[in-house]
């Protein structure tokens, strides 16, 4: 999935602006150039079918680490990871799950809500370290249905 199409479903779910982007991003010490966070969001007003430039795996990988702290608070005891790009669809689901504190239950009742349903081998595949026997890669369609499902269940 695109990463501007990941960070413009998460702006909506929060209710937040381009300034509460901005400061996301630099609470893991991403400073974003001038019309960085705007063009973000300048392919929503292209022509149905059009899209332009995605942002780069860099921003999104700042973003979805300062989400986590956005929503939980830095922590004093563990030290920042480092940033791991490309960012992946898993990755993002990860992040997620951390930042709103979702354990398995809830990640499968927020799939349910976007209309999705996913057996819990299935979903612990998606959760598995790269490279291990039972990984299972994250496709677009699972993503869209956690962020729909995220979405209705925080803006209820």
């Amino acid at each position: 999935m695109r990463n501007d199409d990941i960070i413009q479903s998460i702006r909506y779910m929060l209710d937040i602006d381009d300034h509460e982007i901005t400061h996301i991003l630099n609470l893991r010490g991403y400073t974003p150039e001038r019309g960085e966070v705007a063009a973000i969001f300048a392919t929503q007003d292209l022509p149905e079918g059009e899209k332009g430039p995605d942002c780069s795996h860099r921003l999104m990988a700042h973003f979805l680490d300062g989400l986590i702290y956005y929503k939980r608070g830095k922590s004093k005891d563990h030290p920042p990871r480092p940033i791991r790009t490309p960012v992946t669809n898993n990755m993002v689901l990860k992040k997620l799950r951390v930042a709103f504190k979702l354990r398995e239950k809830e990640m499968h009742a927020v799939l349910e809500r976007g209309g999705f349903s996913i057996s819990k081998p299935e979903m612990s595949a998606l959760f598995r370290r790269e490279g291990h026997k039972n990984y299972r890669e994250c496709g677009d369609q699972i993503l869209r249905y956690f962020l729909k499902g995220l979405t209705l269940t925080l803006r209820e």
